[in-house]
């Protein structure tokens, strides 16, 4: 006889009731649909795993379950993101992971108590094996993707027809900090730096290797300030014989010396006023120049050469160098009152072997440009040669990385760049290839070498451990003068003092 309506199980009416009934339902679901599940507790150690995710152990390294459950997430599923939802106590309901076991689409899902405090998580394996499985979607984001791709193509050559068309007579940036690329702990720190200094209107000065991309952040300092719409004028010091330099930077008066252009000739500054004068490897510059210099910029006027007039200007200085200005101060090739004009707002530029987890990143956008310029398909590299990449030292930077791409492409038969390809490559330019690398994620990797069980521990106390060894560092650094400590670390003076009258 079939069931009547007034005999059917009736639904809870109230809102608890409701929630208690729905998480019960949902929870079966998951249970019986899902791959896998399992539970952490507060501090991130497993408590739980179903029948479903025990078939993943052996691939993950243990043989029983009990070995599974209460170790910590980290140790005992790679590149996992239960952490950052412990934390934070927001959901991830659609996420990729993979690691030895796989590549799985998985959910992570925070769990609460009655007073709304983060009590544990639960992780659900929605799909293993997603390259079969979801292989529709697949499919629709890789069309999706190359036409991502064609657009980017077509906007860099837009923009490369638009620099053209402005002719010589306009000056301005190039790139911004989106032209940066990496987003790894080192590549994150430096653009925060740099943002931060685009908002000021004091001297910068950017410290690296070569090769590290200091010239492409003075564009991106420039176009993110208050000066964009103003020219962006650039000289490269190292490049211009020390006879012309002060003609470079001062300009010539009409009819200066035998052959001079009788109608003048500006120098930099003034074709920057009103912009930015990026003055590149300024520690180069010839010490009879440097008392100009300062001068210059700090009187706000020039002399044209073979002039008698002083021409007042509206600069905003940026300089970089590669060379340890400190030591040239020391060694007294470098004035030290121009080093402390110019030392005002500090940037250090990382080297390309701190930050490897950029590697791919930088790969594929070089590997566009590349295509873009010579009407050409991207290389694709495998691998095998990718992994070597990121085991290089890399001394030229990302400019000899641009180099051993360029000649892999420019030689290769095919699209496809194996490591046999880049190990000739090196080896030509007098380099031995170093032993290959895994490449990291920059998301999940603070440093290439550092243990991170050391993260393992509240976030506050690692704060402020790390704000303490600021303080220390900055004080050292300056002497024990707190005023400059406070602002170098961008905090005002009673800040500083009361976090050194109370440490903790």
């Amino acid at each position: 006889m079939p069931l009547l309506v007034d005999d059917a199980p009736a639904l809870p009416l109230d809102a608890q009731g409701i929630l208690e009934l729905a998480a019960r339902s949902m929870f079966q679901l998951f249970s019986s649909v899902s791959q896998g599940m399992f539970l952490v507790d507060r501090s991130g150690r497993i408590v739980w795993v179903n029948e479903g995710y025990q078939r993943f152990l052996p691939d993950l390294g243990f043989s029983s379950v009990d070995q599974f459950v209460g170790r910590t997430v980290e140790e005992v599923i790679p590149n996992t993101q239960m952490r950052r939802v412990l934390e934070t106590g927001q959901p991830v309901l659609i996420d990729l992971l993979t690691n030895k076991a796989g590549t799985f689409v998985v959910s992570r899902i925070p769990l609460r108590d009655e007073a709304d405090r983060v009590i544990g998580a639960i992780g659900i394996v929605l799909f293993d094996h997603p390259e079969t499985t979801l292989q529709p979607l697949i499919s629709k984001f890789a069309l999706l993707q190359r036409d991502l791709d064609d657009a980017r193509r077509e906007l860099a050559s837009q923009r490369n027809r638009s620099l053209a068309a402005a002719g010589d007579g306009e000056r301005r940036a190039k790139y911004t900090f989106a032209s940066f690329i990496g987003s790894s702990p080192a590549a994150a720190e430096v653009k925060r730096q740099a943002r931060r200094a685009a908002q000021s209107t004091s001297p910068v000065l950017l410290l690296g290797e070569t090769g590290t991309g200091k010239e492409l952040l003075a564009h991106a300092i420039h176009a993110a300030s208050s000066r964009a719409s103003g020219p962006f004028v650039s000289v490269n010091i190292a490049a211009v014989p020390d006879t012309l330099l002060e003609a470079e930077f001062f300009g010539v008066a009409p009819g200066a010396y035998t052959g001079a252009d009788r109608k003048g000739r500006d120098g930099k500054f003034k074709l920057a006023d009103g912009g930015t004068l990026f003055l590149d490897e300024i520690g180069d510059m010839p010490q009879s120049l440097q008392a100009k210099l300062l001068r210059a910029l700090q009187e706000g006027e020039i002399e044209p050469l073979g002039s008698n007039k002083l021409v007042p200007f509206n600069v905003r200085i940026l300089a970089a160098t590669s060379r340890d200005l400190a030591t040239l101060v020391r060694e007294g090739k470098f004035r030290e009152d121009l080093f402390y004009r110019l030392h005002v707002l500090p940037v250090r530029v990382p080297p390309l072997r701190v930050r490897r987890g950029d590697i791919p990143a930088l790969v594929e956008a070089l590997g566009e440009d590349l295509a873009l310029r010579n009407g050409t398909p991207p290389p694709e590299l495998l691998p095998d040669a990718m992994a070597l990449l990121a085991g290089q030292p890399w001394r030229g930077n990302i400019r000899e990385l641009r180099n051993v791409l360029e000649q892999a492409v420019m030689r290769g038969e095919g699209q496809s760049i194996d490591a046999a390809q880049l190990e000739r490559i090196l080896r030509e330019a007098g380099v031995e290839p170093a032993a290959p690398a895994p490449v990291q994620d920059p998301v999940h990797h603070a440093a290439d070498t550092e243990d991170e069980s050391r993260y393992l521990r509240p976030l506050a106390e690692q704060v402020a451990e790390l704000e303490r060894k600021a303080i220390a560092a900055t004080l050292k650094a300056h002497g024990g003068n707190k005023l400059a400590t406070a602002r170098q670390l961008g905090i005002s003076r009673a800040t500083l003092y009361g976090r050194l009258e109370n440490p903790e």
